[in-house]
């Protein structure tokens, strides 16, 4: 059976939680929670960051090389003439030469490429580095902020939850603790009256569901999880 001190612990629990989403809603807890969000992920970010410049310097150093090479391929065509005095096949020298050529060309869009990426992570890094230092400022001004919400609501929280104290104490505790339970998972009102045989969620309740009620009985929702009762 649901009592009246239970019913009243709900209404003046209903004051408390009407504080608490206040509290909740609010625009410096938002920005908290923003820049809280933004710093706890900040760590990966920059990780990703040095990772990109790693895999950059990587590249680039591939494409070094491989310019070496090219530059040492051709410095053997210095005494070009001089090799086809000796024998040497003009038809091989060009084919080689056009191959180096096509190396080149590779070589000249990569390096491209590689500037270009360069260029776009050295900017990301900028808004990265500009964004982290605004969101430290706005952490540190909104955790201050969001702490004086609170301490400015301490007072009527305090008086709220002495009279909560005052109601418990007629209340069986295990009565409460089930109350309490469904509280913390965001039921409220934890206890509701059926109407027009239907549960505050919206819910039928069919004529068996409706019987168990009898006698001052409860029944939990089966959609909402509230606990039920007939006036």
């Amino acid at each position: 059976m649901i009592s009246k001190d239970l019913l009243e612990y709900q209404e003046v629990d209903g004051e408390l939680r009407k504080i608490e989403q206040e509290i909740s809603s609010s625009e410096e807890r938002k920005k908290f929670l923003q820049a809280k969000k933004f710093m706890e992920s900040a760590g990966e970010k920059l990780e990703a960051q040095d990772k990109h410049a790693c895999d950059l310097k990587a590249f680039s150093e591939k494409l070094k090389a491989e310019y070496e090479e090219i530059d040492r391929a051709i410095s053997e065509y210095s005494e070009l003439d001089e090799m086809v005095e000796n024998g040497g096949d003009i038809g091989f020298y060009k084919k080689n030469v056009q191959s180096l050529i096509d190396r080149l060309r590779y070589l000249k869009s990569e390096i491209q490429k590689l500037t270009e990426n360069i260029e776009s992570a050295t900017e990301e890094f900028r808004k990265m580095k500009k964004q982290t230092i605004a969101m430290q400022k706005q952490y540190k001004e909104y955790n201050e902020k969001f702490k004086e919400v609170k301490n400015g609501r301490s007072k009527e929280v305090a008086e709220i939850t002495a009279r909560l104290e005052g109601i418990a104490k007629r209340i069986p505790p295990e009565i409460l603790a089930h109350y309490k339970a469904k509280r913390k998972e965001k039921i409220y009102p934890v206890v509701a009256p059926l109407k027009n045989d239907r549960c505050i969620c919206g819910m039928d309740f069919p004529l068996a569901q409706q019987e168990a009620l009898s006698g001052g009985r409860v029944v939990e929702c089966e959609h909402c999880h509230r606990i039920i009762y007939k006036e």
